[in-house]
C-alpha cells in the first residue's frame, strides 16, 4: 500500500467516503464469484433537451472527485472510465422557445431528438447539435470522459442483450412499476416504448402481445394498425425509470450520483437493475440548488445562476470548490456567493503546500485538481481587488496593478497568471454587482473623531506598511476612542469610505491600497459628510 492510499484509506472527505464503498462493492463481487474484469464505471445522464447547465457541470465534476479518490485509495489497481449517457433517444415533449424558427419542430415533437432536424443548421439533428454542445462544454472544463449516445446505445447492439431480458422479465419489472403509477396509468402502461414505423414518434401505448421467444412486442400503433417489432436494434426504448435500471445493468455501471429528486425512485432503479441480473452501483444523491429566495432551481422559471455567468466573473476551480462543498446540503446559487467561493478557493490553495499529507487530502484543492494542485498562488484577496476597483475607480487591470505592484512588488501578471484573472474578474464583478449596491453613510460625531485621527496617524505613520501592521494600528485608533465593540468600529469604516457593511481586514485594504491615498479617502469622506 502506497504512502497515498493508506492517506485515503483514513480520508473523511466525502469522494474518498464514496470511493470506500465502491471498493466495498467490488469486493462483496469478488467474494460471490463475479471479480471486477474491465474498467471501474463511473457513470452519469444528460437530458439533451436543452443545453448544459450548471447541474451537468456538478454531476460531472463530482463524479470525477470520487473517480480520483477511489484511484489514489486503490494504488491504480483497477482502470477507471468515467461514462456520459445522452438520452437523445427520448421524444421531444416541447419545443424550446430560444431555438431559430421554433414553429418548423412543431409537427417532429414526441419523435427522438436524433430524429428532429436541427434548427440551427449545424448538425443532422437536433440531438446531434446538443450532443455537440455538451461535448465542447465538458472538454472545455478537461473532464476525462466517454460520450455515449442512448440512440446508438440502442441501435447498436449495446443494450440488446438488456432489453431481450427486460422483455423475457416483463411480468416482474411490472410489478415494480404499477403499484407506482395512478390508476389510468396502470391500465396502459408498458415499460417498452415502441417507435412508429409510421410517424416515428415515440409512443406511449399499451402492449397487445409480448415475445421473448422472439424478441418481439405487438402494439397498436397511431393509426389503429396492429404492429410487431423487435425489441432490439433501435425499434423502440424504454421508460425512463426502466431504462435507468436497464443501463446500470447494460453498461456495468459500478457508481452514478444524482440529484435528490430521483431519490424516491432509486429503489426502482435498483429493483429493475437486480431482475436484469446485475447489482445496482453505488449511488450517492446530493441536494439540489435554491435561489437566493430558498426556492429550488429552475430551468424553466431561469431563477439561477448558469455556469457560464458563474465564469464571467470567477474561475472554474471556484466554482468546483462550491461543488464540492457539502453536497448533501442545500445551498444558494446566486451572484453573491462567488466572492466568497473565490476566496476560500484562495485560502485553501494557499494552505496546501504547508499541510501534512493527511491534510492534503482533506484539502477541497486535492479534489478539485485531481491530486496536483498549481503552484500559482495569489498575495491579494478577491474581496480586496473588489474593494480596490472601487476606490481606484479602476476600469482596467493595469490600474490595479499599479496597485498590487506596490503591495506586492515581486508579483507581476507574468508570474502571478491567477492574480491577473482575478484582476479581470473583479473589475466585471464590481461593475455589475457591487457598484449599484454602494449607500455611503456620514459618520456620527464619535465616529467622525475617531476617523480623523486614524487618518492623522496614517499620515505620520513609519512603521511597515504590512497589513498586520496596519491592522493593529487601525485597531489602536478603535480602542482609543472607545469603541465597545470594536466590529463597530470596522463596519463604520466600511459604512462611510467603501459604501458597504462589511469588506477585508482593514488593515490589508490600506496596505494595498496605500498609507496615504487611505488617509486621503478618509479626509475626502469627512469632507463631503
Amino acid at each position: 500500500m502506497s504512502d497515498l492510499s493508506e492517506l485515503a484509506a483514513n480520508a473523511k472527505a466525502w469522494p474518498f467516503e464514496q470511493a470506500r464503498a465502491l471498493v466495498k462493492r467490488i469486493e462483496n463481487l469478488e467474494r460471490q464469484g463475479k471479480p471486477k474484469t474491465g474498467p471501474v464505471i463511473f457513470e452519469t445522464g444528460y437530458g439533451p433537451s436543452g443545453l448544459p447547465h450548471i447541474g451537468t457541470f456538478g454531476e460531472v465534476v463530482r463524479t470525477t472527485m470520487v473517480r480520483n479518490a477511489f484511484e489514489a485509495l486503490t494504488d491504480g489497481k483497477y482502470e477507471t472510465k468515467l461514462i456520459c449517457v445522452s438520452d437523445d433517444m427520448d421524444g421531444m415533449r416541447k419545443v424550446p422557445p430560444t431555438v431559430p424558427n421554433p414553429e418548423s419542430l412543431q409537427e417532429h415533437l414526441q419523435k427522438p431528438l436524433t430524429d428532429v432536424p436541427d434548427p440551427f443548421g449545424t448538425h443532422e439533428s437536433y440531438g446531434a447539435h446538443m450532443n455537440a454542445r455538451l461535448r465542447a462544454f465538458l472538454d472545455g472544463f478537461g473532464f476525462e470522459y466517454e460520450f455515449a449516445s442512448a440512440t446508438d446505445l440502442y441501435k447498436t447492439g449495446r443494450y440488446d442483450e438488456m432489453l431481450l431480458r427486460t422483455l423475457e422479465k416483463f411480468d416482474d419489472i411490472l410489478e415494480v412499476m404499477l403499484p407506482t403509477l395512478g390508476e389510468e396509468r396502470r391500465a396502459t402502461y408498458s415499460p417498452f416504448l415502441p417507435i412508429s414505423p409510421k410517424t416515428g414518434r415515440v409512443l406511449y401505448v399499451p402492449m397487445k402481445a409480448t415475445n421473448p421467444e422472439e424478441g418481439t412486442i405487438t402494439f397498436e400503433d397511431e393509426d389503429g394498425s396492429e404492429v410487431t417489432l423487435p425489441v432490439t436494434g433501435g425499434h423502440v426504448k424504454l421508460q425512463w425509470k426502466p431504462d435507468f435500471g436497464m443501463r446500470w445493468a447494460a453498461l456495468g455501471v459500478d457508481f452514478e450520483m444524482f440529484g435528490k429528486d430521483h431519490q424516491d425512485n432509486a429503489p426502482i432503479y435498483s429493483r429493475i437493475c437486480k431482475i436484469l441480473g446485475s447489482q445496482p452501483p453505488v449511488q450517492y444523491v446530493y441536494e439540489l440548488f435554491l435561489d437566493e429566495k430558498g426556492e429550488k432551481i429552475s430551468k424553466s422559471k431561469g431563477n439561477g445562476i448558469s455556469v457560464e455567468e458563474w465564469l464571467a466573473y470567477a474561475p472554474p476551480e471556484s466554482l468546483s470548490l462550491y461543488q464540492f462543498q457539502k453536497p448533501r446540503v442545500a445551498k444558494k446559487l446566486y451572484f453573491d456567493v462567488i466572492p466568497k467561493a473565490v476566496d476560500e478557493y484562495l485560502t485553501f490553495l494557499e494552505k496546501y503546500p504547508q499541510e501534512e499529507g493527511a491534510r492534503q487530502v482533506e484539502n477541497p484543492v486535492w479534489h478539485i485538481h485531481g491530486g496536483h494542485p498549481p503552484q500559482s498562488r495569489s498575495p491579494v484577496s478577491f474581496a480586496l481587488l473588489l474593494n480596490l476597483v472601487g476606490v481606484a475607480n479602476a476600469e482596467d487591470k493595469e490600474t490595479l496593478w499599479g496597485f498590487v505592484s506596490r503591495y506586492a512588488p515581486e508579483a507581476s501578471p507574468d508570474n502571478h497568471p491567477l492574480l491577473d484573472q482575478l484582476a479581470g474578474y473583479a473589475i466585471r464583478y464590481y461593475e455589475d454587482f457591487v457598484k449599484p449596491e454602494k449607500t455611503y453613510r456620514a459618520p456620527d460625531d464619535k465616529e467622525r473623531v475617531a476617523m480623523g485621527d486614524l487618518s492623522e496617524r496614517l499620515k505620520a505613520y513609519s512603521g511597515e506598511k504590512t497589513a498586520e501592521g496596519l491592522q493593529t494600528l487601525t485597531f489602536s485608533v478603535g480602542k482609543d476612542h472607545e469603541f465597545e465593540n470594536l466590529r463597530l468600529w470596522f463596519q463604520a469604516l466600511y459604512e462611510v469610505l467603501l459604501g458597504q457593511s462589511q469588506g477585508p481586514r482593514f488593515g490589508g485594504f490600506i496596505a494595498l491600497y496605500g498609507v496615504s491615498e487611505t488617509a486621503d479617502l478618509i479626509d475626502e469622506a469627512l469632507a463631503r459628510a
